[in-house]
């Protein structure tokens, strides 16, 4: 028992030979128990893919998912160690080659947590409206691509300044250089990073989509492309109308592509001579003409007031959809309507009369 002992007490490469079993039984344990754990738990992540689970279960089964297994051989490598003494050189390179494997995964931790959040918000903001998600525009996926961009720099920059001063790199004068050069360069592009961020609120928020039309200020048209400086709008005149995203988000957008239905009001003039009775009848006339349109709702027909030639009436009803030719027929339908049936019950339109009097001088 005492040659067994002696034996597992032997030296060997600066390590007793039970010091380096036991580092090869943590490495063993460790290295194919870590990827087997990640397998059970992404098995049972598809099991219940179409589950709704909490968002910080989502989190954490995305930052599995996205742990790659040289991280797990750095993490056998680790718990192997803690067993041996190595000599200062190895134990250097060994030190180093952790930190920056185990940062570079923290990096890709963070970025994957990132574009995880992008995406929940973009398909809730979706399923709010009932739409389907798809990222077929270009536009916003270059959009996505280039915020992400911008986040990995970020993440990355910190990681690396994190590992080096693990390392015991000193990083106070990298990190205030990091920081003028940042200021700088933000004030350079200040305009560029706030059309880019424009367009990704525009993308989440979606206050409008191509096919839409729009009225900004004195501007109107259809959006052609959205993109990542600036939103294109065709107008009613045929020229191309070049917004920047920033410029639009601060402008009041009136999206007349999502009008569940569109008012129409206008004033109605009936001369005085009209009969009571047939006066009286206006609005009926009025009402069976509107609602002969398809799903078109009438609202009102009344006599406003007196006007110095006519009987003023009022009339009011609503075009259903967005379509601007639908409601140009509508409209053009109700007005040929309402002429034939005045027509028909000779009802007489208003017609301004001037009257003028004439006095003859008087005689000397």
């Amino acid at each position: 028992m005492s040659k067994f002992d002696d034996m597992w007490q032997h030296p060997f490469l600066g390590n007793a030979l039970q010091s380096w079993g036991l580092a090869a039984a943590a490495f063993l344990f460790t290295f194919p128990v870590l990827p087997m754990l990640k397998g059970l738990i992404l098995a049972q992540r598809r099991r219940f893919a179409g589950h709704q689970t909490p968002y910080g279960i989502d989190v954490a089964l995305q930052l599995i998912a996205r742990t790659s297994r040289l991280f797990l051989w750095a993490m056998a490598l680790y718990a192997a160690e803690r067993f041996l003494e190595l000599p200062p050189r190895l134990e250097r390179i060994s030190t180093t080659l952790i930190v920056v494997i185990s940062w570079l995964q923290v990096g890709l931790w963070g970025a994957m947590a990132v574009r995880f959040s992008l995406d929940r918000q973009r398909h809730r903001a979706a399923a709010l409206r009932g739409e389907e998600i798809e990222l077929t525009d270009l536009a916003i996926k270059g959009s996505f691509d280039v915020v992400l961009f911008v986040a990995r720099l970020l993440i990355f920059t910190v990681v690396l300044l994190l590992a080096l001063d693990n390392l015991g790199v000193n990083i106070t004068a990298l990190v205030a250089g990091l920081g003028i050069g940042g200021i700088a360069l933000a004030l350079a592009v200040q305009t560029v990073l706030g059309d880019l961020l424009a367009s990704l609120s525009i993308t989440l928020d979606k206050p409008f989509a191509i096919g839409d039309w729009l009225r900004v200020d004195d501007c109107e048209g259809t959006v052609e492309h959205i993109g990542i400086k600036s939103t294109r709008m065709r107008s009613v005149s045929g020229e191309q109308i070049i917004l920047a995203n920033a410029d639009l988000l601060r402008s009041r957008v009136r999206n007349l592509g999502r009008m569940p239905e569109r008012r129409t009001l206008f004033p109605l003039g009936i001369a005085y001579e009209t009969p009571r009775n047939i006066v009286e009848r206006v609005p009926e006339l009025v009402r069976a003409v509107i609602q002969a349109q398809p799903a078109t709702r009438f609202e009102y027909c009344v006599l406003r007031g007196f006007g110095d030639s006519a009987l003023n009436f009022e009339v009011c009803y609503f075009v259903p959809g967005s379509p601007p030719r639908l409601f140009l027929d509508t409209l053009d339908a109700v007005n040929r309507g309402i002429l034939a049936s005045f027509d028909r019950e000779s009802v007489k339109f208003a017609s301004p009369i001037r009257t003028v009097v004439l006095q003859r001088p008087a005689r000397e």
